[in-house]
């Protein structure tokens, strides 16, 4: 039984001529040159019907014209070109189609605002008090676990008040799956006492904090549906007794959100785990003034993991140079 051979589509009628428009440009490759008169019995149709054919064939670049005769480009020059024609068409198409995509995340804006104006007034409570805050995070975390929560924390008087009196009650929540911390601090808090004692259990609980040379202000974010935002921006919350404005609209939380994962790109990794202390461990011995090879037999590892940790120290330090990470390293605590 011979099997059917697929049917392969005219690559003219693909790019866009219709079926007359084929027929015309291929009755002009076979004559090559011909004047209207001479394509039009050809083709055994009126004149006029072949000149605008014909002038649809010349817009298009597939034949030219001369003193009035029609010469046929070379197939390939012309399919060419009706490619680069598409082509060109598919790319506007693509920009405009990009535009659009752009354009959605105000849209979404728009349709938050409208949702929130059709809710009634943004629902806003004043929250006083430093013992208030923490434990309203892990009441709306037991409702709704594991709860998302992202916070910046700016200053070192908060962080200390943090580390010393309110770090426990996330870890345990943490721990327990009730929460997913991310926090955003100034890398001026990593030297306070007790801080690193309770981030690393911080991080061994699963969170995870990142540094900043400066954090603009204090604010969270807790799930999708609530953010805290202070009395004063920028202000110090320990200075303004813990007073804070409980927010539970999505735009707000949203703008939050973007501004907190804006400030995380931009943050350093702690320098502390298991792969941290690694490139920790070959900075401190490079600060000694060890080479590469004294450094892997000081550790016990290659030369070449050796290099690869300072090259992980560069991309995290934001360094140029070792010498630069080594400086770097230094002023954020890390060879303390």
């Amino acid at each position: 039984m011979r099997s059917e051979s697929p049917t392969v589509s005219d690559p003219l009628a693909t790019l866009g001529l219709d079926p007359a428009q084929t027929a015309l440009y291929t009755a002009v490759l076979r004559l090559h040159r011909a004047t209207r008169t001479e394509l039009a019995q050809a083709m055994d149709g009126p004149v006029d019907k072949v000149s605008r054919q014909l002038d649809d064939l010349v817009r298009l670049g597939v034949i030219d014209e001369q003193s009035g005769e029609y010469l046929a480009r070379h197939p390939a020059a012309a399919l060419g070109r009706l490619i680069a024609d598409r082509l060109d068409r598919l790319a506007e198409e693509s920009r405009r189609i990009d535009s659009a995509l752009g354009s959605i995340r105000g849209l979404i804006r728009d349709y938050d605002v409208g949702h929130d104006y059709q809710n009634g007034a943004f629902r806003v409570e004043m929250v006083s008090g430093a013992d208030v805050l923490y434990e309203s995070v892990v009441g709306m975390a037991v409702q709704s676990p594991p709860m998302r929560l992202l916070t910046a924390i700016p200053d070192e008087r908060t962080m200390a008040d943090f580390v010393r009196k309110f770090a426990d009650p996330w870890i345990d929540a943490q721990q327990r799956k009730l929460l997913n911390v991310r926090a955003v601090i100034p890398v001026s808090t990593l030297t306070l006492p007790g801080v690193r004692d309770q981030l690393t259990r911080l991080l061994a609980a699963g969170g995870a904090v990142r540094t900043l040379d400066r954090v603009p202000s204090w604010f969270m974010t807790a799930g999708a549906d609530a953010a805290g935002l202070p009395a004063l921006w920028g202000g110090n919350l320990p200075d303004h007794a813990y007073n804070f404005y409980l927010v539970r609209t999505p735009i707000v939380v949203g703008m939050l959100r973007s501004l907190f994962e804006e400030l995380w790109g931009r943050a350093v990794p702690l320098p502390w785990g298991r792969r941290g202390e690694g490139v920790v461990q070959v900075l401190r011995l490079a600060a000694q003034g060890m080479c590469d090879d004294s450094i892997a037999r000081q550790l016990g590892v290659s030369v070449r993991t050796v290099r690869a940790r300072f090259a992980d120290a560069m991309v995290q330090l934001g360094a140029q140079s070792r010498f630069h990470a080594g400086v770097e390293a230094a002023r954020r605590g890390w060879l303390s």
